[in-house]
C-alpha cells in the first residue's frame, strides 16, 4: 500500500478547508463599552453619596 504524502501548505482532499474567513461583527457602537457605563455608575453613585453627606453635615 502506497499513501502520499501532502505538502504542509496543501489541505488533504478528504478533509476540507477548516480556516475559511469569518465575518466580522459589526461594532456595537456604546453599547459594548463596559468603561463607559462603569464610570457612568460611579459618578452618579458619588453624587448620591455627596447629596447624602451634604444633608448629614448641613450643607443643605
Amino acid at each position: 500500500m502506497t499513501t502520499t504524502l501532502n505538502p504542509p501548505t496543501e489541505t488533504p482532499q478528504g478533509e476540507g478547508c477548516t480556516s475559511e474567513a469569518h465575518q466580522e461583527r459589526a461594532d456595537g457602537g456604546m453599547w459594548e463599552h463596559p468603561v463607559l457605563w462603569a464610570a457612568l455608575i460611579v459618578v452618579g453613585a458619588a453624587v448620591v453619596a455627596g447629596y447624602f453627606a451634604a444633608r448629614v453635615f448641613g450643607f443643605t
